[in-house]
């Protein structure tokens, strides 16, 4: 403590003076001023930096999600176009069939045939694919649907005949085939 508080006679000090006092002085050298403030300088263009770099990189996630979207939107537009391209020829041959003025029935047969062929060509290279179990076959529910019960010397719940087709596209069943099975005996 100094003299002044020290010595009661003396005029007591004014805040500003005990403040003074209480604080420590020390004056730091130009150079280390100098060092701090160039580090804060660097550390100012590091955050404009890395600020610019997250907002380049913000705007390139939502220019993917867009592109992605975009792609989506397209995808499910045309998801279509490659099955219609696939029964145009269908369509043509059975235009080309009715402008046949004067036709046999064998060459509706025929033609009939032939176009029944390039459909089911279409169907196939879309992956849409034929459920017609052969009799004997053990009844799946998955793929077939029972429309009578007979009885028959075959096993239990077998197929005995096939009623109508069923069909399926990447392994999910569009329709089931329609099916007699035998009774349980």
């Amino acid at each position: 403590m100094s003299e002044a508080t020290q010595n009661p006679n003396s005029t007591p000090l004014s805040n500003e003076e005990l403040a003074a006092e209480a604080t420590p002085s020390f004056s730091l050298p130009l150079d280390l001023l100098g060092d701090a403030q160039a580090e804060l300088a660097n550390l100012k263009a590091q955050n404009a930096d890395l600020a610019d770099q997250f907002l380049r990189a913000q705007a390139d996630v939502q220019n993917a999600r867009r592109r992605a979207d975009d792609e989506i939107a397209k995808a499910r537009k045309f998801a279509v176009e490659g099955f219609a391209d696939s029964l145009l020829p269908v369509l043509d041959s059975l235009e080309a069939g009715l402008a046949i003025p004067n036709v046999t029935i064998e060459q509706i047969r025929e033609g009939s045939e032939a176009t029944l062929r390039q459909l089911k060509s279409a169907l196939e290279r879309n992956k849409v694919l034929e459920i017609a179990p052969p009799a004997g076959t053990k009844f799946d529910p998955h793929h077939h649907q029972a429309i009578s019960v007979v009885p028959a010397e075959q096993e239990a719940n077998t197929v005995v005949s096939v009623l109508q087709k069923g069909y399926s596209i990447a392994d999910r069943v569009l329709r089931p085939a329609l099916v007699t099975v035998t009774a349980p005996k």
